[in-house]
């Protein structure tokens, strides 16, 4: 046994602590990706387009590096260089007030609600799972669903680049079981996809109009590899439901045109989390329902 396991053995309520502490780190990191990964992307889609476009125009190399670590993080009012002591997590934002140091523009709040939400949420899945390979990985999951959820929500963009690779490690860590077996994983990205699929295709004949995009059918597949064929009706019930609710308060509430689309993956960026902590829970409670109920 390593010593970091022995550690977390030994004294198992420091494990939750310590994983909400570095979930404040990586909240600032999805500040950034959250931020700049859609215009990367943009970047890189206008690139191609000018190459099929321009097939003999030299590519130009004026344009500045642009990605998630270069160039530093700056003012949006102001340009001015956020320094290290103007960036730790939270306490930043309070030591400054809320304001940048050198223009006294606000902040953002949404900057420590991602960071704070990041910690609450890592050390919720420290807490149900404890230490080991399932507490990591569901770690991982978190990040990668918080990160898409605000990208769709601002962008009505799901990107490939993180949807991919969550739908790939949900089914290598399944091989080991690490949360289904392995058939159940396969079937679950398989019938993920085709069902959201096929309810596009409904929705679009019935209504002329598109419903939902491929991210979505995408990240349902990738929640299917992660938490099993089991967890997909859960998943959508869950997800429809908490959509249902926030459309109808947006329309009563904050005056939204119901005409305006509202992302679909944010709902089911949070369902996927529930299913992972509580899926088997709810199921069992539903089914003692149903058979109560009938």
């Amino acid at each position: 046994m390593s010593d970091i396991s022995a550690f977390f053995t030994s004294y198992p309520a420091a494990f939750p602590w310590i994983a909400g502490v570095f979930g404040l780190a990586i909240g600032s990191f999805l500040n950034v990706a959250i931020y700049r990964l859609p215009i990367m992307l943009e970047r890189k889609w206008r690139s191609q387009c000018q190459e099929i476009l321009r097939p003999n125009k030299k590519p130009s190399n004026a344009a500045k590096r642009f990605d998630l670590v270069v160039p530093g993080s700056r003012c949006p009012h102001c340009g001015h260089a956020i320094t290290a002591l103007e960036n730790i997590p939270v306490l930043s934002f309070l030591w400054l007030r809320g304001k940048c140091s050198a223009c006294g523009k606000p902040i953002s709040r949404r900057y420590p609600l991602v960071e704070l939400l990041t910690a609450g949420l890592t050390a919720a899945v420290a807490c149900y799972f404890g230490y080991g390979m399932a507490a990591l990985a569901g770690m991982a999951l978190t990040w990668s669903l918080i990160a898409l959820s605000f990208i769709d929500f601002d962008r009505q963009l799901l990107p490939d680049d993180i949807i991919l690779p969550l739908l790939w490690a949900g089914l290598l860590l399944n091989v080991f079981a690490v949360f289904t077996p392995p058939p159940s994983a396969v079937i679950g990205a398989v019938g993920g996809y085709i069902f959201l699929w096929l309810v596009y295709q409904a929705f679009k004949l019935v209504t002329g109009k598109e419903g939902m995009g491929y991210g979505d059918f995408k990240l349902f597949a990738a929640l299917g590899a992660w938490l099993g064929w089991q967890s997909l009706p859960l998943i959508i019930l869950l997800s429809s439901l908490v959509g249902a609710i926030v459309g109808i308060a947006f329309i009563l509430f904050f005056g939204h045109d119901r005409r305006m689309p509202i992302p679909f993956g944010p709902f089911l960026c949070v369902a996927g989390w529930v299913a992972l902590l509580w899926g088997d829970t709810l199921t069992r409670y539903y089914l003692q329902f149903a058979r109560i109920s009938s």
